[in-house]
């Protein structure tokens, strides 16, 4: 429950996310999510609903009790800093129209993040995953998964890219005799930014193989690849199927379908490529979220050192 002023700032907010800074829907859900869990323990501490004015001024102390109260609910550092993002955006929007000070919010830390490293597949294994043989699902449904794997691996995109992928997208011009008229995929990443990848002729040849089977004619303003019933294929259904093909396998819990695209960049890396350019064909925005790969190849080459060097 909100006072009315603030659910119309709110209603604003997520306006602005949405149409000026181009956040994906899931992340506007997610902000919203966080900004309506601080209004509910708001609730409680005040006694009543929590109005604009509530966030004036907010001090560094309020939110540090409501930190502590989510920690001790279990919620881990990651969706925490997340939290105070979501918060720390709904405050500024507030400061740009002379509602509120985010200085209270400035000088609180996030919570520090655990350091973590992409765990990506080995060559053979990443390259498994692409195989039709591996599903006994319907012979399209079979040819879909191992396009939509390939492209994962191929490319380095993320799940809702690949989802997101068109007829147009990939130049198809005859839609009752789909064939790729492209080999270079313009990617809509995160925030609606645009970028260019190289289209493999095995990922291509993949991928016509699977609309030439999928008894649902594409129609070219909407995405390729579709569920059972001819809808839309919803990331789940990528999740769990790679749940079924690692099992199969026999891989870790760590080879996800986002793990294919860590293996992309890494495999790239361990190969020569220039860091530079693998941060243009993942998306990054910041050259230090690719530097991350750099960890993984010095594992490697040590790991490789210590098996072949006859001192080691």
């Amino acid at each position: 429950m909100l006072a009315p002023c603030l659910t119309d700032a709110r209603a604003d907010w997520l306006i602005f996310l949405r149409d000026e800074k181009r956040m994906a829907a899931n992340s506007v859900a997610a902000y919203e999510r966080d900004l309506r869990l601080f209004c509910d323990h708001l609730l409680e501490h005040l006694g009543r609903p929590p109005k604009l004015a509530d966030f004036a001024d907010l001090r560094p102390l309020t939110m540090r009790g409501y930190l502590a109260r989510r920690r001790g609910d279990g919620v881990g550092a990651r969706t925490l800093a997340r939290g105070l993002a979501g918060l720390r955006s709904f405050v500024r929007h507030l400061e740009r129209q002379g509602l509120a000070s985010s200085a209270g919010l400035t000088a609180l830390r996030a919570p520090k993040q655990p350091s973590t490293v992409p765990r990506p597949l080995k060559v053979e294994d990443a390259v498994a995953l692409t195989r039709t043989g591996l599903s006994d699902a319907e012979p399209w449904i079979a040819a879909r998964d191992a396009a939509l794997m390939a492209l994962l691996y191929g490319c380095g995109l993320r799940i809702s890219e690949a989802l997101m992928l068109t007829g147009h997208d990939l130049a198809i011009t005859d839609p009752s005799k789909p064939a790729i008229g492209t080999d270079t995929l313009r990617i809509r990443g995160k925030g609606g930014k645009e970028r260019f990848a190289p289209l493999l002729p095995q990922v291509a040849k993949l991928i016509e193989t699977y609309l030439a089977a999928c008894p649902f004619t594409p129609i070219l303003e909407e995405p390729v690849f579709r569920g059972l019933k001819g809808g839309v294929l919803n990331p789940g259904v990528v999740q769990r199927t790679m749940r079924v093909w690692r099992g199969a396998l026999g891989l870790p819990d760590s080879a996800t379908p986002h793990a294919l695209r860590h293996s992309f960049a890494t495999h790239l890396l361990g190969a020569g490529g220039d860091l530079r350019t693998i941060q243009e064909l993942l998306g990054h925005a910041s050259l230090s979220t690719t530097q991350r790969y750099t960890a993984i190849d010095s594992e490697n080459l040590l790991a490789t050192f210590n098996a072949a060097h006859p001192r080691a």
